[in-house]
Parts: structure tokens; sequence; C-alpha cells
């Protein structure tokens, strides 16, 4: 049996009775016998753990005299060592107190001997420095460089352990002038080891200034050397016939070669062999005469003002080329460059440019005004005009695109700002033109020249040379929009390394950290990112960092860079709307003007007095209503264009531009995604509301001009019925005012404008 489980926690005496019973016989005629069994069992288990019990606790109490007395003995021992530790405290103490005087005297005995020794060395090197110094001038005389050197240098080195002596500063100008001396000496045959390249001499003088602490005087010669015959090869390029980007492809040659021959020798023979080099580019470039600045001034100049930017831009290709080459010899050495040194040498490459590129916005809309200038617009007839509008589209985009090509080659993006100042210039200059073109085709199609007593002329080549306009117009907006995404991403992608993660244009501190940022980033390759404007124009520079900043929170498909010169192409189309509206709508208007002139509403025609009880339907509509109507039911066939032509760019114009007499608030209109049927419509309010106006102004109306003005205005509600167009209320009141009868003015006129209806009746002569 195992007892065991008794000792669980979780011990439950129903499970333990019924597992025992389960593991017993599974008869039931022994279960009585089977749990005897199991009583008997536990009582006997039980008597044995009483048994163990009494006999430990037996075992507890023998042994608890014996446990008292140790644990007594413990106590004492650990009150003796408290006192063993104790006294030994105070031996400690007394024997500081004893010996902190004889320690004292120890140090100051050291401190004395630390002196004497300083003393002595002192003076051996003073013995020293007057030995070399007196055998300095009989070593002169061997004329030995190497042996003079080591004279020189064992005197440098007991100058140092002079250093508090009262002569020292004498000393000092002393050993100066010795290497002076020196340097003289051996100045011809320095000079003659760097232009013989010999590497074994130059090495030895390399050994002799580094002891002597004169290196940037050896390498002062060295640069002074090789610089002389790069001036020299300039000199000889300026005075050639070449023309000046030819000659800055021969210095930057010239410059390249001497890279690479000078690397391969200052390898041998200086420690620090690139940095060398490297400077001595730097102070070619710096000591150029003329200089690279003055050279490229004086082209700009000859250039003009025409051609200056691509003046500009080719002379920047050849000096990019240069660099270009002088980054790959540089990344082509596994060496850590000096990256001080390579900065300076990027600055003495690209600074003659960088005035120009401060002005490349300045510039940039010069040459863009420049180029539009002779993009013409306007020339001989309308339809001559029509053709040159739609050529120009993409001659305006070309630019456009040539000038984000020059801003990315010029100035790596940087110019943003300036580059969008010029686009905008640009784009307002080819609106104005444009508008300039435009009164010019109105002037020759003559709309506002038309006679007012001329008859009635249909003549549709105003309006379709206008939707051709309208089209053009539609082009400019599209492609637009397709540039000033690609202009966008054309920008995130070049100049958008400037910009750090952590910027915010609300925070300073997200400012400084774009600037911290942009110098790590230049530090790594300096050729890459020359960064000129945060250092020259902070302002221009922070400006750029928010217009970056905002088309990559934007996007490039969601930005407004050229929202201006989009909203200026918007008003050309309303412009090219408007010629559209008036080709078709001014001759309506002249015919409708001429109106109140007319003498018959007040003059009695033959027959009158015979006509006074006509019905009304034995009258016709008079000429000028008659060919209005036919003008307007032939607009349909000219409007056709609208509905079957797939023109995206008409389509985008139509819907772009807004009409005027725009719908009656509170008409029921059709569906209107018909550009025809709103252009039709359009025109159709337009002669209403004139024609009303023009019926208003007429002084008198006899009884039949009445009824004939009724029967004009009933044919024009039926040209709009048979339209499908709604006629206008005003037009409706006023045919409905000319119908009454007299003696029902009064009743028929309740409801309508009271102003309307004063007016009709005295043209009537009615009492109201």
């Amino acid at each position: 049996m195992d007892f065991s489980k008794f000792l669980a926690e979780d011990f439950d005496v129903k499970e333990w009775i019924n597992a025992a019973f389960r593991a017993g016989p599974k008869d039931a005629g022994k279960a009585d016998g089977h749990a005897a069994t199991l009583v008997m069992k536990l009582q006997l288990f039980i008597q044995e753990v009483n048994h163990a019990v009494e006999e430990t606790s037996h075992q507890a109490l023998q042994n608890m005299p014996r446990v008292l007395r140790d644990v007594e003995a413990l106590k004492q021992e650990a009150s003796f060592l408290k006192e063993q530790m104790i006294l030994v405290k105070e031996d400690i103490e007394k024997f500081e107190e004893d010996t902190s005087q004889s320690m004292q005297v120890l140090v100051e005995i050291d401190q004395v001997k630390s002196r004497m020794q300083l003393a002595a060395e002192s003076l051996q090197e003073a013995d020293k420095w007057s030995t070399l110094s007196a055998d300095i001038e009989e070593t002169f005389k061997t004329q030995d460089v190497a042996v003079i050197s080591a004279k020189l240098a064992g005197m440098q080195t007991s100058l140092v352990m002079l250093a508090g002596t009262p002569d020292y500063s004498e000393k000092c100008v002393c050993l100066e002038a010795l290497k002076n001396r020196l340097e003289a000496l051996a100045s011809p045959q320095i000079v003659a080891a760097f232009t013989s390249q010999s590497v074994d001499q130059s090495r030895v003088f390399v050994k002799v200034f580094t002891e002597i602490d004169r290196m940037p005087q050896l390498l002062a010669y060295y640069y002074k050397c090789h610089k002389a015959q790069l001036l020299a090869a300039w000199q000889e390029l300026c005075h050639s016939d070449l023309p000046l980007e030819r000659q800055l492809t021969g210095l930057y040659d010239a410059l390249l070669g001497a890279w690479h021959t000078q690397i391969q020798w200052a390898t041998q023979v200086f420690k620090n062999p690139h940095e060398v080099v490297t400077v001595l580019l730097i102070q070619t470039l710096g000591d150029l005469t003329p200089s690279v600045p003055v050279c490229l001034s004086s082209g700009v100049e000859r250039a003009g003002p025409e051609l200056e930017l691509s003046k500009l831009l080719e002379f920047f290709a050849a000096t990019a080329h240069f660099a270009k080459g002088l980054e790959t010899a540089l990344l082509s050495h596994s060496h850590e460059p000096n990256l001080v040194k390579v900065t300076e040498l990027v600055d003495a490459v690209y600074g003659p440019y960088t005035p120009y590129q401060l002005r490349y916005g300045e510039l940039e809309t010069q040459n863009l005004l420049i180029q539009i200038s002779v993009v013409p617009l306007e020339r001989g007839e309308a339809m001559a005009c029509v053709q040159e509008l739609s050529h120009s589209v993409n001659k305006l985009f070309g630019l456009a695109s040539a000038a984000v090509d020059r801003c990315v080659t010029f100035t790596d993006g940087l110019g943003t700002c300036g580059l969008l100042a010029a686009l905008k210039s640009l784009f307002a200059k080819y609106a104005s033109d444009f508008t300039s073109t435009l009164q010019s085709i109105r002037a020759k199609c003559k709309l506002d020249d038309i006679p007012p007593n001329s008859l009635f002329q249909e003549d549709w080549t105003a309006f379709q040379n206008s939707i051709r306009i309208i089209a053009t117009c539609g082009e400019l907006l599209r492609q637009c929009g397709d540039f000033q995404q690609q202009l966008a991403s054309r920008i995130l992608s070049t100049a958008g390394k400037y910009l750090c993660d952590s910027y915010s244009p609300r925070s300073l501190g997200g400012f400084q950290d774009s600037v911290l940022t942009d110098k790590k980033a230049s530090a790594k390759n300096p050729w890459q990112e020359h960064n000129y404007l945060q250092k020259e124009s902070p302002a221009e520079y922070a400006s750029l960092m928010e217009t970056l900043y905002t088309l990559k929170k934007k996007g490039p498909s969601n930005n407004s860079l050229l929202s201006a010169s989009r909203a200026t192409l918007t008003r050309l189309n309303q412009q090219a709307h408007q010629l559209a509206f008036d080709s078709v709508f001014l001759r309506i208007k002249q015919q409708l003007l001429f109106i109140p002139k007319m003498e018959s509403w007040s003059t009695a025609g033959i027959g009158e007095t015979l006509t006074d009880d006509l019905p009304t339907f034995s009258l016709t509509p008079l000429e000028y209503i008659s060919n209005i109507g036919q003008h307007i039911m032939s607009l349909p066939l000219h409007l056709e264009p609208f509905v079957t032509q797939e023109d995206p760019a008409l389509e985008l114009a139509l819907h772009a531009g807004k009409l005027p007499f725009p719908p009656e608030q509170g008409d029921d209109l059709p569906e209107l995604d018909n550009m025809a049927d709103s252009w039709l419509g359009s025109i159709a309010r337009a002669t209403m509301q004139t024609y009303c106006d023009a019926i208003l102004q007429i002084p008198a109306l006899t009884p039949h001009s009445t009824k004939q003005l009724a029967t004009d205005i009933d044919y024009l509600i039926n040209v709009m019925d048979a339209l499908g167009l709604q006629p206008s209320r005003t037009l409706q009141n006023v045919g409905a005012l000319l119908k009454t009868k007299p003696e029902d003015y009064r009743q028929t006129s309740k409801g309508l404008p009271r102003r309307l209806a004063a007016t009709v009746a005295a043209m009537r002569s009615l009492d109201h």
C-alpha cells in the first residue's frame, strides 16, 4: 500500500478510499473483508508513526543540553573576537600617529631626490648643448646635411630640458637661426631632388626635416616646384586661341595627370601622400593667373544674355568631368582620406561657380523669357494663330523640362527655389502672350466690330477656331499636371538627400538636426554633396528644406509646386471659353440690341385697324427672330464635336471652364454631363435674357405690334422646346403679359414681378 499520498497538500480522503477499493477485488461480497484489511493496515501504520515520533522526541530531549553548551561557547568566542578587533584597531591608530611624521620625511626626501636627478639631467643637457653649439660651426663646414641635422636634432632635445633656464628664449632664437642656415644650405639640393623626382634624395630630406620639425617648409618647396609647372601650363593655355571651355579642359587634364603622376611618386616619399597631393591641387587652383572666376566672368560676359546660362553649363560640364575623375582617383586607393582637405579641394573646384549657382533663379528666368519670346503665337490669319497656339504647347513644356535638367545639372537640386520662380515667370509670360493672341484673334474675327444695322450672317469659322483653342488649353492643363508630378519626383530624387528624417519646419531643433545630418552625410563623400547653399544662403536653404518636407509628406502626385501657374492656365482656358461663347452669341446680341430702336413697334402699319381683331396665328415671326431661331437651331450641328470626338484634352478643358449665364436656381434641368447640351443651354439662356432686356427697353407698343411681339416670343419659345430647352420664366412672363387683354391685365399681372408688370403696362399704355 502507498502511504505517500497522505503527505500531499491536496490530499482527499474520499478519493484515496475510492482508489483503494478500485485496486481491491471486484467481487461485491469481498468488499467488507477488503475494508477490514485496509483498516487494520492503517492502524498498524499509525502505530509505526507514533513509535517513530516518540523515538525522535526522546533523542531531541537528550541532545538539547549539549546544544545549549555549544551555543554558550560560541557566544564567548564571539565576545573574545570583538575585544581582539578593538585592540588591533587601537594598535593601528597608534602606529599611524607614531609614523606619520616619519612618512612625511620620506616623501620630502623623495622629492629632493627627484629634483636632484632633474638638475643632474639639466646639467648634462646644458653641457651637451654647450658641446653641440661649440661644434656646430665645424659641422656646417662639412656641408653634410645629414650630420648637421643630427646635431641640430640633439640641440633641440637638449633645449627641451632647458625650458626653465633664464636664457631659454635666446637659445630658441639661436636654434631657429641654425635651422634656417641648414634649410638655405639644402634648398638647391631639395629643389633638384623634387624637380628630378629623385626618390632616395627626397626621402633623405623628409627624414632630415622631420627631425628638425621643419616638414611644412619642405612641403612648401615641393608645392612650389610642381605648382610652377602647372601654372605655366595654364598661362600657355590662356594665351592660346582656344575657347574657354577648351582651356578649362586642358587645365583639368593637366591637373588630373599631375595627380596620378605625383601620387605614385609621393607614396614612396611621404607618410601621407594623398593629403600632400590634394594640397598641391588646392594651392594650384587658388594661385591660377588669371583665376578661374575671372575667366568665367569674362566668358559669360562675351556670351551675352542670350547664351549666358548655356555657356556657364558648358564650363561647368568640363569642371564636373574633372571632379568625377578626381573622385574616382581618390576612391581607387584603399586609404582613409583627410576629409577636411578633400572638402577644401571640392570647394576649390566648384567654388568659382557658387556666385552663379546662387543667381541660378535669375539666370534661368532670363534664359526662359528670352527663349519663350521667340516662340511665335501670332501669325497671319486667325487660323494660322490657332495652329501656332497648338504647336506652342509642346515648345512650352520642352523649355520647362530643359530648365529642370539644367537645375539638376548645375545646382544638384539646390536651386529648386530659383527654378520654381523661373518656371512661374515662364508660364506668366506665355499666358500674357497667349492672352494677346486671343485678343488678336478676336479682332481678326471682328467680333467686337459688327455694325448695329448689319444683315444677320452666319459664320461659324470663329467658333470652330475657338474650339481648337479650348482643346489647346486642355492640352496645356493636362501637360501641366503631368509636368508638375514629374517635377516633384525629380526634386525629391536629387535634392531629397539633403533632408533628414527628423526635420520639421516648425522646429528649430529639427532644422539643426538636419544641418548636422547634412554635415555627416557630406563628410562621407564631399564630391557628391557639395552644399554651397547652406553656407551662402541659409534663408533660401531653409525654404528649400520646407519645400522638400512638404513634397515628402504629401507625395509627388499631390503637390502644389505650380499652383499659381496652373491657375494662370485655367484663366487662359476661361478666356478661350469666353471667346467661343462670344463668337456664337455676339451676332445674336447685336440683333437683339437693335430691337428697341425698331420703328415698327410704335408706328401704325398698313391695315393696322383691320388686323386688331385677327387671331394671333395669322401673324408670322419677324425676320430678326427668325434669323436668331435658325441660328440657334443650327448650333447643335456645330456642337457635335463635343459629343463625337474622343479628345481628352478638349474634355478636360470643357470641364475646367465655366460658361456664362448659368442655369437659374430651381430650373428642372436634364443631366448635363453632355458638354454640348451645356453650351447650347448657356447660349439659349443668354439669348432669352438679352431678348427680355431688349423688349423691356421698347418705348411703346401699338396693339398690333403687341401681338407681333408676342408671336415673336412664342416662336423663340417653340425653338427652345424643339431643342429640349426650358424657356426662361422672365420670357414666359413677358409673353403672357403681352397676350393678356387690357381688361384682364391687372388680374394676370398678380403674382408676377411688379416691376416687370409695370414696364409692360407702360409699353402697352395700360393702367396698372
